[in-house]
């Protein structure tokens, strides 16, 4: 809001003015007078771009703390590293709150209204574009405001930026007009507002998608092996030893306590599944404790020049053989790969430290018996397209393997299961989520946690879930929200220029 009355705060004047306008049309005392002719385009920039940089420091800081621990980089350069993720985070935003300010020029305090269709338009192209980073979306701040953040199952989360950011223009708005405008606003956003969280109560009070299904307990490990264990893992054969071993008695131990299938993290065995003679023991656990075990290893294929690395999850049967093996679709900028290698000549230590993950290119159903799940690896989880293609192609439950252990006691984990939780109300279904050091838990269709660990614990969980068929409205029409606002604010400048007079 301070950014959308900033906006309207300066404005130089125009000769030419492209429509008529009603006199007093910014000004907060509702008096009579001169109408200004545009916002300072200069301005705007500059204050969304500072806006945006503040906000992606303080939120992604954390990569910077990675890559001085890990990546041997200087703090001078890590920190310089940050500041321009930051910057190149946020011209998404300006682009979409530069046609905002314009909109504003022309329309007054009106045009504060197309600031949901601006701020949506950029947020979404930042999830899209490059293969995108759609880290922490405006609507995710709503997904413990559980009434509200129902409406996700109709609009996704874009619908709740939106939301989020209409209520915050109306705010604008009634600081800047009075009388019976002001009161119009402030009214019709009580009611849009109140009518979405009424459903949105109704909806889980309801609670229909926790009697459907078919019922299974699921088993997660979180082993909590810190990182600097797992580096070491592939020169130091006792740490090997101890990560597998540990896993392996968590398994035992899960299954003991009713699990029917076990779901240990992302890179959790200190070797390569299928290159490994340790592979078959976990085979023969599968066969011993007769559930099917999902688990993440890296996956090599082709030999010499040929050579391609996957980061996959893997599915074994109760019979030992492999079920299903997932390659990780989006990877990691500069944890998996370095896009534009050759130009960052300056964080060399970093790159040359990185051999290249290759990307897989589909989704794979996990058969458990009967039914299909699907699992997202680490922060893939952040994408509503993919984890939507999912339940698309049949998934009946949604899982997640990660290791948040690179981020220590950062704001990193809590942000990452914040947004993989918003995955299970726009989908209706429930989530299992299994991290190397947590936050770990199972997350009901609702949104609601049904369990969760605390970071850096070795625990086993075991919680009922259920495989679920039904689709949701959003699973159905997609982000509809985000391509209409990114239209529009591709549009809107063209219509703006072929409107001058």
């Amino acid at each position: 809001m301070p950014l959308l009355l900033a906006f309207t705060g300066r404005f130089t004047p125009h000769r030419r003015v492209a429509v008529p306008r009603t006199a007093g049309d910014l000004n907060p005392s509702g008096v009579e007078g001169p109408v200004p002719g545009g916002v300072d385009a200069l301005r705007a920039l500059k204050l969304s771009l500072i806006a945006g940089t503040v906000f992606f420091i303080g939120t992604v800081y954390w990569t910077g703390t990675v890559i001085i621990e890990f990546g041997d980089v200087p703090r001078v350069v890590a920190a310089v590293g940050v500041v321009l993720m930051s910057m190149y985070l946020a011209t998404y935003h300006v682009i979409g709150l530069l046609v905002t300010s314009r909109v504003i020029a022309r329309l007054g305090a009106r045009g504060l209204f197309f600031a949901p269709i601006g701020w949506v338009g950029g947020e979404f192209l930042r999830g899209v574009l490059l293969g995108g980073f759609p880290w922490l979306p405006l609507g995710n701040s709503q997904v413990d405001v559980l009434p509200v953040a129902q409406l996700a199952s109709l609009l996704g989360v874009y619908g709740l930026s939106a939301l989020v950011a209409y209520i915050n223009a109306t705010a604008a708005f009634a600081l800047l007009r009075s009388g019976r405008s002001r009161l119009v606003a402030i009214a019709t956003a009580a009611v849009v507002l109140f009518g979405i969280a009424g459903w949105g109560t109704l909806r889980i009070r309801d609670g229909s998608l926790m009697r459907q299904g078919t019922p299974i307990r699921v088993g997660i490990i979180q082993p909590n092996i810190e990182q600097s264990a797992k580096l070491a893992a592939d020169s130091d054969a006792r740490q090997a030893r101890r990560i597998f071993t540990t896993n392996i008695a968590m398994t035992r131990d899960v299954v003991k306590r009713g699990a029917q299938f076990v779901i240990w993290p992302e890179s959790s065995i200190p070797f390569k599944f299928e290159r490994d003679p340790r592979g078959e023991d976990i085979r023969s656990l599968a066969r011993e404790v007769q559930v099917p075990i999902l688990f993440g290893s890296d996956q090599q294929t082709g030999m010499f020049e040929k050579t391609a690395i996957y980061n996959a999850a893997y599915e074994v049967r109760p019979d030992g053989r492999t079920a299903a093996v997932y390659r990780k679709i989006h990877l990691v900028p500069f944890g998996e790969f370095v896009p534009l290698r050759k130009w960052l000549f300056f964080l060399r230590p970093l790159v040359d430290s990185f051999l290249d993950f290759s990307a897989g290119d589909a989704m794979v159903m996990l058969p458990i018996g009967s039914h299909q799940a699907s699992t997202a690896i680490c922060y893939e989880v952040v994408y509503p397209s993919l984890v939507r293609e999912a339940v698309n192609m049949g998934s009946e439950l949604l899982t997640t393997i990660t290791n948040d252990g690179w981020y220590g006691h950062s704001s990193a984990p809590y942000q990452h299961f914040e947004m993989a939780k918003m995955r299970s109300i726009e989908e209706g279904r429930y989530l299992v989520r299994a991290a190397n050091t947590g936050i770990s838990g199972v997350v009901d269709p609702y949104g609601r946690e049904v369990r969760r660990s605390a970071i850096f614990e070795e625990v086993g969980l075991v919680e009922e879930v259920r495989f679920l068929t039904g689709r949701t409205i959003y699973a159905r029409i997609g982000d509809v929200v985000g391509y209409v606002s990114l239209a529009l604010v591709l549009l809107t400048p063209l219509v703006l220029w072929r409107g001058r007079v």
